[in-house]
């Protein structure tokens, strides 16, 4: 069974496109005009070991938001769509990341049902160009549009670069656990019988 899919967003403010194989081996082609945010989403293939191909023209000459936030719902409904009726997924994945004296945590439940909570502490300012509050309105946008409850945890970190990357680092662990097919699992993975 191929689990890819293709998802599209255009609006006034951005236009963006998204090829997924959730079965890939993490090659990324990521080209948002954020060079931060490229490569973070690069970070999340890679140690997510998905396959993405993501082109994101937006208003940056305003700022960066609404590129950031609208590739998180292209990216979640990219998600959504690859894995289909959820069928034989482990449904639940959990990653503790270190980067240097940060130590991020993520938790995620693909149940269908977005919630999103985001306990991490980090310095207002920039990474670059990169606003230091843009990671939750991607997180965010993601968790709702995917329909999925993500936990996002930091215990510990200074530096806002270590920060955010071990954000995106956990998370990527964490979907790869989660969006893994397991033969013992008939159907979906719940006494409700649906996902």
């Amino acid at each position: 069974m191929e689990r890819t899919a293709k998802a599209s967003r255009k609006t006034k403010e951005t236009e963006i496109s998204v090829e997924l194989n959730l079965d890939g081996s993490g090659t990324a082609e990521i080209e948002t005009g954020i060079p931060f945010f490229n490569h973070m989403l690069e970070i999340f293939a890679r140690h997510g070991l998905f396959d993405i191909k993501l082109r994101a023209e937006g208003d940056i000459e305003v700022d960066f938001h609404h590129t950031v936030e609208d590739v998180g719902l292209a990216l979640g409904q990219a998600f959504k769509d690859g894995l289909g009726g959820k069928e034989g997924i482990s449904r639940f994945g959990e990653a503790s990341v270190p980067l240097d004296e940060t130590l991020a945590r993520v938790v995620v439940d693909l149940s269908g049902r977005p919630y999103f909570s985001y306990d991490v502490k980090i310095r207002p300012g920039r990474v670059g160009n990169f606003d230091t509050d843009l990671p939750h309105e991607f997180f965010q946008a993601f968790a709702n549009q995917l329909g999925m409850n993500l936990h996002i945890n930091v215990s510990q970190g200074e530096n806002p670069h270590h920060i955010i990357e071990a954000c995106f680092k956990a998370l990527a662990r964490a979907m790869e656990r989660a969006t893994r097919v397991d033969q013992r699992i008939k159907g979906v993975l719940s006494t409700k019988g649906s996902l």
